[in-house]
């Protein structure tokens, strides 16, 4: 059986960007807090990873893989030793929650 590559997910451009960045940070710490226990570094790690993915978006990004390599990147210089959370981890959580708003299965990447 032949694996095909899933093809890159291109998010329209920002419309709100305030609206985007509330409700990224809202569903990420929301995923955080459900994840372990509630923490309250989990607000400060949300907050600066809807930043990161906000400015890229302001910046003319649509990749959802290019915007998930800068999370990664930037969150490196978090400190994340009062978390259980590394900024893959972060990542990831952003990449799932924008999938699951576009109607994607997160589990199998289909649509």
């Amino acid at each position: 059986m032949a694996v095909e590559p899933i093809p890159p997910i291109t998010l329209p451009p920002i419309q709100d960007p305030v609206q985007e960045g509330d409700w990224l940070c809202q569903g990420l710490q929301q995923w955080l807090n459900q994840e372990f226990i509630p923490e309250g570094i989990n607000a400060t790690i949300a907050e600066r990873a809807a930043q990161i993915f906000v400015r890229q978006r302001l910046e003319g990004e649509n990749d959802l893989g290019s915007l998930v390599i800068a999370i990664v990147t930037e969150m490196q210089a978090f400190d994340f030793r009062e978390s259980f959370f590394s900024e893959f981890a972060v990542a990831n959580a952003v990449s799932d929650l924008i999938l699951e708003s576009l109607g994607y299965e997160t589990c199998c990447g289909q649509s």
